[in-house]
């Protein structure tokens, strides 16, 4: 059995635009759901949905025969549980809160086997390596694997250029919410001082050569970002989706006048 191909990571190379959504249902049959629409990747979220190991390798299961790439984001970036995630067969990790070159470093050394990471070596057990079905999966594993660090405090943003050199960081992700809230500007994800740190912290990712990536549910957001050199951008959660649509249909049968729709904050 061959390692499976990581499309997301040789899309990133490219610099080839890749959209996602979040989804943070914590439901395999919900993100089965989504996986099917079109976006290029969906991000299984454990650090702020209630996600654990199970229910995230249920939702990697589910969206496997679909032409849509699983990104898990672990609760954090620790490498107990981000061997968990590896085993069970994600091959892209979006990792939070990294502030410094060093944590990249080992957020990377969590990802890759001994001699040249940290990496628990238990693949006869793991999905990942379809139970050792895999021919040469310890050898080959880290070329499949895609690491990308989630930049979203002032201090990271201060540290930025060392994260982004950090061998084995394919991306570089910022997070509004976090960030704007950091910057002293709590709940203004879309505020035009957040924005202007996020385009130009997009424009030091890609002159270290490697890809940015943001969340922007608001379009206007979105297409400035993209426009500042951002190669992956998750324009919405599925959570917002289905409020957004459940506020607007119930607003419209009380008052076909009404328009439900609230004003996004460029956050979750």
């Amino acid at each position: 059995m061959e390692l499976p191909v990581n499309p997301f990571k040789r899309a990133l190379a490219r610099r080839q635009r890749q959209f996602g959504l979040w989804a943070a249902f914590a439901d395999p049959y919900v993100t089965e759901s989504i996986a099917g629409a079109g976006f290029d990747w969906l991000l299984i979220d454990n650090e702020h949905a209630p996600n654990d190991v199970r229910s995230t390798l249920a939702q990697l299961q589910a969206i496997a025969p679909y032409d849509c790439h699983p990104v898990v984001r672990p609760v954090r970036s620790d490498t107990a549980v981000i061997k968990q995630m590896l085993d069970i067969g994600a091959q892209t990790l979006l990792l939070p809160m990294i502030d410094t070159a060093a944590q990249a470093h080992e957020a990377v050394a969590a990802t890759r086997y001994p001699p040249h990471g940290v990496r628990g070596v238990g693949s006869a057990l793991a999905r990942a390596s379809r139970w050792n079905r895999v021919s040469g999966y310890l050898d080959r594993a880290a070329d499949e694997l895609c690491v990308l660090v989630q930049v979203e405090t002032v201090l990271g943003m201060r540290n930025l250029v060392g994260i982004a050199a950090v061998p084995g960081v394919d991306g570089v992700f910022f997070g509004p919410s976090d960030l704007s809230a950091s910057m002293g500007r709590l709940g203004q994800a879309g505020h035009d001082d957040v924005r202007r740190v996020i385009r130009d912290g997009i424009a030091a990712v890609c002159n270290a050569g490697k890809a940015a990536g943001v969340l922007a549910p608001d379009r206007t957001h979105a297409r400035e970002y993209l426009e500042a050199g951002a190669t992956f951008v998750a324009v919405g959660t599925d959570v917002s989706l289905l409020n957004t649509a459940a506020n607007a249909l119930i607003a419209s049968c009380r008052s076909p006048s009404a328009d439900a729709r609230e004003p996004s904050r460029g956050g979750y």
